[in-house]
């Protein structure tokens, strides 16, 4: 049996930013339904944005 460990949660930092109004209804159209915040959503993005650009390199 694996044994449970109390997960930590990462430090974060509010940031303010604007999205243009297509970009929200488009990511709130994608994540509908889904366990999913648009929070969530724009963080895996970024993650998956800058992975792309290392892997450029």
């Amino acid at each position: 049996m694996k044994k449970f460990k109390i997960p930590s949660v990462p430090s974060t930092t509010n940031k303010c930013i604007r999205f243009p109004n297509d970009v929200i209804d488009d990511v709130e159209k994608a994540i509908e339904g889904k366990n999913c915040t648009f929070t969530a959503f724009v963080v895996e993005a970024v993650r998956v944005a800058l992975e792309n650009i290392k892997d450029e390199k």
